[in-house]
């Protein structure tokens, strides 16, 4: 095997990577400088940079790739006595990495990291990293379903960061592949949280591989803002290859808690230190807070809380999974944005710049495992009590997760597996207040989390009465409207088409079946309010994604796959409060959206999404009413019911409809009909997150099709074509692109950002457009 591996070593390639360092301890980003190929016999490598993906897909992916894959680094190392690592974060789904042409690790799952201790095979010169990556459908690895029958694709390749760490010998661990149970790295808990005090403990655990014994201790700083409270853990000598656990309780007086609107966060600063000096140094960040599940509903830090979400795949379209941290963040962004305080990782672990981003935003989270209507052999199950040990072990200090779903999602799991995920999650997690959730209602979870298509209609979940025991909508809107079983009033659907009755309403499909969309969630939403035993609810979805077994696109998601926003966005926009007042790059306050194109063809009787007390609303400047929110069967639970304005018939020009709170104008949206189709304008979305300047990014850009005064011409379907001028970027998709509603999208990958970028959009009949993005 060495000599075979050996045969695809070819020039050098210095690295030239980010690097972290403290005291004794650096961590690399070493992503740059790869070498890829799929056909081992052919020696083709091609230069990538990581995150990768295998295989570029088409738009609709029906025949996704999957096979044997190569990746190949080469660098240099200086001569250290130091520990050196290997830390991928993500390889879909099993690995072999061999370093100097040694196996060095074979690992399955690709949703969660592995380390590799490279330490005694690096060298000062020419070191090799070969990884083989097989994304093939696995049985034993979860979720384990075949791609042709599973509800969603996991492409392939090294799709998130890999980086090299180097730290003295007698150094802090990684928590993910500990061998023992609630061991491994640093692990903040508060036990104890109120206004006044919180108080816990931090566990650190040390391993010494030096040739002598080490008296060692912990110094541990909390920082938030100009704040800074410290502890130090008592002494205690370690033998050389020995293992040690230093323990340490802390008080904070006035903690700032983490929450929704306000998500405090505090950096933990622990510094190992032997002979008066820090030997190694790690910096986490984590936040306080006090989530409380009680007979009346969840509580968090002590205010009754009903949590409104979403669901997330973490695909883009073309690239799969190979997203960058920032747009993962961007993501989390959109999601805050549209409304939500919550998102269920459907179906299995995700990113950590995506936990990192709920953290900052205040997005609650619900952890899941690898699981879709399967449930495999020993093997399978035994990876996934693995996947539960990790998934607990790398997030365990964000204070976003508030309950884990370590739960094979609609699987048929039986009593012992559900026993013994809990049991090994509560092993790694003995504290109180960490809440487990499962999609079928066994006393071994504490939350029970249906999907709302699996309850009867009318009233779904609303009647369910079981030992007291609170149940979370995990998924609703969507299948139960797909398969016309939602009851309510299906009847008055009659005149529909059974398309027209769906959630699944891609934006081209147009005003009436986007209204349609919506109105099924505000509907569901709506019902789902009135279960006594109803926490909070997620629907289904947030983005319109791919699923491995379809020739189209699953299109339930409030926002398309390009991430552009349909009409029912605007109607979870408006249940939030008002008075909700979150960071100033993100919305909130008041909100008011016309969800109308307001032409020929739309509806007379038209829908403002808004939480004022009253609208008024104009057609070309002249008031048709000014009303409280239109209240019906549909939307009496609601926070902020929908208004209704019936408009005589249509006129062409301007709709305008002003919010009002206290008598007070507090929101405006106007939406104007449009003229023969004149220019393009072209933009990007960078949702609060610049465009990394050192490591590849990728963002969404947009051409969209306008009459000469830049109103959006929203059925136009143009056929657009990109260019792009610049260093280190490239365009990714489908070029040219027929306009969808108005709207053609490309993706722009860039390698580093150093130097401006044009973007330029054309179309026959069409005025030319030009982006100029600047560092």
């Amino acid at each position: 095997m060495k000599h075979s591996i050996l045969l695809f070593l070819t020039s050098l390639l210095f690295i030239s990577c980010g690097k972290e360092t403290t005291s004794n301890r650096t961590k690399v980003n070493f992503g740059s400088d790869w070498t890829f190929m799929k056909d081992s016999t052919a020696l083709n490598w091609e230069k990538v940079q990581l995150p990768h993906t295998a295989h570029l897909e088409p738009l609709i992916v029906n025949n996704q790739w999957q096979g044997d894959c190569w990746y190949q680094k080469k660098f240099d190392h200086p001569k250290t006595d130091d520990k050196v690592f290997l830390y991928f974060e993500g390889v879909m789904h099993e690995a072999w990495v061999w370093v100097n042409g040694e196996l060095m690790t074979h690992h399955q799952g690709g949703y969660l990291p592995f380390t590799v201790d490279i330490t005694d095979i690096v060298l000062p010169h020419d070191n090799t990293i070969i990884v083989k990556v097989n994304n093939q459908d696995n049985p034993q690895i979860p979720p384990g379903k075949t791609l042709k029958t599973l509800d969603f694709n996991y492409y392939g390749g090294i799709y998130r960061n890999v980086y090299l760490i180097q730290t003295n010998k007698t150094y802090i661990t990684d928590a993910v592949h500990a061998n023992k149970v609630n061991s491994g790295g640093i692990l903040v808990n508060f036990n104890t949280i109120a206004k006044e005090k919180a108080s816990g403990s931090v566990k650190i655990h040390v391993k010494n591989e030096a040739n002598q014994s080490k008296k060692v201790k912990a110094s541990i700083t909390f920082k938030n803002g100009s704040e800074a409270i410290s502890f130090t853990t008592n002494e205690v000598t370690m033998e050389p290859n020995s293992n040690a656990s230093l323990s340490q309780s802390v008080e904070i007086l006035n903690p700032k808690l983490w929450g929704i609107e306000n998500p405090n966060l505090y950096e933990v600063e622990v510094h190992l230190i032997a002979d008066s000096k820090t030997i190694d140094s790690q910096t986490i960040q984590t936040g306080i807070r006090k989530a409380e599940l009680k007979a009346d509903g969840f509580y968090l830090n002590d205010e009754k809380v009903f949590i409104n979400g979403t669901n997330r795949h973490q695909e883009y379209p073309y690239i799969g999974y190979a997203l960058s941290d920032e747009a993962n963040y961007r993501d989390a962004v959109k999601i805050k944005n549209a409304g939500f305080d919550f998102v269920r990782l459907s179906h299995y672990p995700q990113t950590e710049s995506f936990m990192k981003a709920c953290d900052e935003l205040g997005l609650l989270v619900m952890n899941c495992i690898s699981g879709w209507q399967f449930t495999g052999d020993e093997k399978f199950i035994e990876n996934s009590y693995q996947e539960i040990r990790d998934l607990a072990r790398r997030d365990r200090n964000h204070p976003s997760v508030v309950f884990w779903e370590v739960s094979l999602n609609e699987s048929d799991m039986k009593e012992p597996y559900m026993k013994k995920a809990n049991e090994i999650l509560r092993g790694e997690l003995p504290y109180a207040n960490i809440y487990t959730a499962g999609w079928i209602d066994n006393p071994n979870y504490d939350l029970y989390i249906p999907a709302r298509q699996h309850g009867k209609a009318p009233e779904y979940w609303n009647n369910y009465e079981k030992e007291n025991r609170k149940i979370f909508i995990a998924e609703y809107g969507d299948w139960e409207y797909y398969a016309q079983n939602a009851g309510f009033n299906q009847t008055s659907y009659s005149n529909l088409k059974e398309e027209e009755r769906s959630s699944r309403q891609l934006r081209a499909y147009g005003e009436k079946r986007l209204l349609q969309q919506a109105f099924n969630y505000q509907e569901a939403f709506n019902s789902n309010l009135k279960g006594k035993h109803t926490i909070g609810q997620a629907n289904w979805l947030m983005f319109d994604y791919n699923r491995g077994y379809a020739d189209d696109i699953e299109s339930s998601g409030i926002s398309d796959i390009f991430r552009i926003p349909k009409f029912a966005h605007y109607f979870y926009q408006s249940q939030r409060s008002p008075k909700v007042k979150l960071n100033q790059k993100l919305v909130s306050g008041p909100v008011i959206h016309i969800a109308s194109y307001w032409n020929e063809k739309s509806p007379l009787d038209v829908t403002v999404f808004s939480n004022c007390e009253e609208v008024a609303f104009y057609v070309n400047d002249v008031l048709i009413s000014r009303k409280k929110p239109t209240i019906s069967p549909f939307s009496n639970e609601l926070p902020h019911p929908p208004f209704v304005f019936s408009i005589p018939k249509f006129e062409k020009g301007t709709l305008r409809a002003e919010g009002f709170i206290n008598g007070k104008k507090v929101a405006e949206h106007s939406v104007k009909s449009a003229n023969e189709p004149s220019k393009i304008v072209v933009s990007y979305d960078e949702s609060t997150v610049k465009i990394n300047p050192d490591f590849p990014d990728v963002v969404f850009v947009y051409a969209t099709i306008t009459d000469a005064n830049r109103n959006l011409v929203s059925d136009a379907t143009t056929e657009i074509t990109f260019s792009i001028e610049g260093t280190d970027v490239e365009l990714v998709g489908q070029n040219p692109f027929p306009a969808e509603a108005g709207m053609a999208t490309i993706l722009v990958r860039t390698t580093t950002f150093k130097k401006a970028i044009k973007i330029k959009a054309k179309a026959k009949g069409l005025k030319e457009a030009t982006l100029e993005l600047k560092p």
